[in-house]
């Protein structure tokens, strides 16, 4: 992993490293480390912004602050960047039919688009095959 220079995140390991890195494994908390230190760039999906918007909106995840103002804070460092979704990727993630989830779908079209790795634990992401996974 020391030679990996970016990946895509999944929206669990983002909310994990934003609560302290608890739940994270060894590998995914370096890779967030090393992002921090801006030695890795990590790609945050608008998929993921969406769905970590909704979680907060339900109380499902606690953010501390508005979601706006958690991404802000995030972006603020130049090693997280934004990825926009495209119609390319929605036509991808409607070809990936390992998953019912629509952001587990995107999440991956975003990976595959940018042809790197995805940091995520899930379990159907990882079984299926269809990106390289880092955990």
């Amino acid at each position: 992993m020391a030679d990996l220079a970016a990946a895509v995140i999944d929206t669990h390991p983002l909310i994990y490293h934003a609560n302290g890195g608890r739940g994270l494994s060894r590998r995914a908390a370096a890779l967030f480390e090393r992002c921090e230190r801006q030695d890795v760039v990590l790609y945050v999906p608008a998929a993921v912004i969406w769905e970590c918007t909704l979680l907060a909106r339900v109380a499902r995840v606690n953010l501390r602050r508005t979601a706006r103002a958690f991404f802000d804070d995030l972006f603020s460092n130049p090693a997280y960047h934004p990825l926009d979704l495209t119609p390319e990727q929605i036509f991808v993630a409607d070809g990936l039919r390992f998953t019912r989830d629509p952001f587990d779908a995107l999440v991956c079209a975003a990976a595959r688009a940018l042809e790197l790795p995805l940091v995520t634990r899930d379990g159907a992401i990882q079984a299926s095959g269809v990106v390289t996974v880092v955990w």
